[in-house]
Order: structure tokens, then sequence, then C-alpha cells
């Protein structure tokens, strides 16, 4: 598909772009209105492809929550092991679109490779995520940032609270997760492992307030987010740090997500997921 209908994508999903002047620009790019109208399933997301898990899997115990945050009660989804023990705990962080199938499909994911897997809804103080994607895009400009990290942050304290948690903290965020799980490593003193999907950078003068290890997935045709890599690395490497970066030759923005059809890149997201489960064992077992 033509990069630049991509990245006009791209920008519809991250900026305050309205659906009209989206499908308007989509038209002049593809030719005429219809030829705009068939791409555009190539392009949204689709969630009859979300479930890569069995919902009700019997080597899982799943269900949703609720916490308390600074902002309110926080809804999420939880899913564990049935089997007995204590394992290390994993917070999955969304997308721009709030809780979804998709998200929950990945706490199983990571609760199947033997963590305790928790997905906060960011948008629980506005009365949680809609089915309507748009809407929740919107809703985000909503949030207050600093009290949304803090809300994220407390979900740690809720998980430090369950009997099969052994104390042992990471997290792994998508795309606006990406950019949380950055601000999680820069704001919670105990968290051991972080990971960040083709997320925004924090502040370089935050850097050196962070104590977990991280690791940094990014999509070699994502010019957006990748303009902050080098600043973000050096200041890492100024800290002292501990971190890993992988950049994905040929992968666009939000390859992990098998719901999205063109960005969705299998090759990519396999070896990402595998990465990410090898530093979670070495970090919370």
């Amino acid at each position: 598909m033509d990069q630049r209908i991509i990245n006009l994508f791209d920008e519809y999903t991250h900026k305050p772009l309205s659906r009209e002047e989206f499908m308007r620009r989509l038209a002049t790019l593809a030719g005429s209105t219809a030829a705009a109208l068939a791409i555009l399933p190539l392009l949204e997301v689709n969630y009859a492809h979300a479930a890569t898990t069995d919902i009700q899997d019997d080597r899982l115990t799943t269900g949703y929550i609720s916490y308390p945050s600074e902002a309110g009660p926080m809804r999420a989804y939880i899913a564990r092991p049935k089997k007995q023990g204590r394992h290390g705990s994993v917070v999955v962080i969304h997308e721009n679109r709030g809780l979804n199938p998709h998200i929950e499909d990945v706490t199983r994911r990571a609760a199947l490779e033997g963590f305790v897997a928790l997905a906060p809804d960011a948008l629980s103080p506005l009365a949680g995520t809609p089915t309507d994607a748009d809407k929740a895009r919107d809703m985000f400009q909503q949030l207050d940032m600093p009290k949304t990290i803090a809300s994220f942050a407390k979900a740690f304290e809720y998980l430090g609270t369950q009997a099969d948690s052994n104390g042992k903290y990471g997290c792994v965020g998508f795309c606006w997760g990406g950019a949380m799980a950055n601000n999680l490593a820069v704001q919670v003193p105990n968290l051991l492992a972080a990971v960040a999907y083709y997320g925004r950078q924090p502040d370089a003068a935050d850097v050196p307030k962070i104590h977990a290890a991280l690791q940094l997935h990014y999509a070699e045709m994502d010019e957006r987010v990748n303009a902050g890599i080098a600043a973000y690395e050096e200041a890492l490497k100024k800290a002292d740090k501990t971190y890993q970066v992988y950049m994905y030759p040929g992968a666009q923005h939000a390859f992990h997500n098998d719901t999205a059809p063109t960005r969705y890149n299998a090759e990519a997201a396999k070896l990402a997921w595998k990465r990410t489960i090898d530093f979670f064992n070495e970090k919370l077992r």
C-alpha cells in the first residue's frame, strides 16, 4: 500500500484529525471516494481477528477487577495462570483506543507464559472504553496525564496484594501504551522491566530517575516516533541505564497489532514478542 496512505492513517489515529478530513484526504490519495472506501477496511482494526488465545482457556483464570487510584476506580482485565505458585506480574498497556479485545488477548498471551497479567483501562474515569474506536481516541484528549500515569502506577500496588504475585513487576505497552511504559519506568522505582513498543520517549531530563531495565521496539517506517530515539538513547547511555533497542526493518507503526491488517507484520511481531517474554523471564522470575 502507498506509504502516504499509511502515514495519513497514522496521523488520523494520533492527532485531532476529523474523520471527514481523513476521508477527504484518503479519497485524494486513492483517486476517488469509491477507492477510499475500498481501502478503508485494510487500514482499520478488525477485532474479529483479536482472539489468538481462547477466552475460556482452561489453563487461565480471567476476569475484570477494579482497583483504587487518584482518578477514581480503575477497571482492568486480569489473566493469571491456574498453575499453583507465585508468578512475576506484568501490566499490559493499550494503544490510544482503550481496553479492547486485542489487548485482552495480549494479556492472556502474557498469562500463558506464566505471568499474572493486568490490563487497566485508561478511560475508566470517563466511563470506560466505548465500542466506537474514534470516540475512544477523542476521549484520550480529555485525560489528565499526571493522574493517568499515577493511576497506572497504582496497578502495581494492586498486583502486590495478590497471593500469586512474586513481587517482581514489569510492564509492556503499545503506541500510547509504549509511551506510558516509558513514563512508568520513570515514575515507579520498584519496576524491574519496562517494554515499550513504538512508544514516545520521556523527557531526557527524567531518564536518570529510571531504575527499570528497558526493552524498546521500533518500526523502521515509523518516522513520527523514531524521531525521538537518538535523544533517548543518548540520555540512557549518559545515565548508565540498562536497555535494549530493536529496530524492525520495513515494519510500520503498530506492527504487533494483528487486528490492523495493513500495518501488522507477523515476522516482526513474533520476534518482538519472543524477545519480550525472554526479557520478562530474565527479570521477573
